[in-house]
C-alpha cells in the first residue's frame, strides 16, 4: 500500500521560512519521480517543484529562486525548503509520486503565510 505523508506546515509570516517533509512507503522511492503540487483556497490545484533522476529538478516560475526540492533515497523521504514566503504561497500543499504508471497523493499540509 503506498503512502505519503506531509508535515512542516503551519503558519508564518510574509518573508520566513518553512520546510516540508514528505514520508513515502510502499513505492520504489529513488525510482519515482516526486514532486510537490499546491492547492490555494478556490484555485486548482498546480505543480510547485518536482524532482527525478531521469530530469534532475523542475521549478514553477511562481517559485524560482524561493524553493528548494530535495530527496533522501535512504529515508524515503521528500522535502520542500521554502525561503522567502508570500501571502500567496497561502495553500494546501501536497506531496505527488508517479511510480508504476500512477500518480500517488498525500492528504496535504496546509502553509498559511501572514502578510
Amino acid at each position: 500500500q503506498v503512502q505519503l505523508v506531509e508535515s512542516g506546515g503551519g503558519l508564518v509570516q510574509a518573508g520566513g521560512s518553512l520546510r516540508l517533509s514528505c514520508a513515502a512507503s510502499g513505492i520504489s522511492f529513488s525510482n519515482s519521480a516526486m514532486a510537490w503540487y499546491r492547492q490555494a483556497p478556490g484555485k486548482q490545484r498546480v505543480y510547485v517543484a518536482k524532482i527525478s533522476r531521469f530530469f534532475g529538478t523542475i521549478y514553477a516560475d511562481s517559485v524560482q529562486g524561493r524553493f528548494t526540492i530535495s530527496r533522501d533515497n535512504g529515508e524515503n523521504t521528500l522535502y520542500l525548503q521554502m525561503n522567502s514566503l508570500k501571502p500567496e504561497d497561502t495553500a494546501v500543499y501536497y506531496c505527488n509520486a508517479y511510480a508504476y504508471g500512477i500518480d500517488y497523493w498525500g492528504k496535504g499540509t496546509l502553509v498559511t503565510v501572514s502578510s
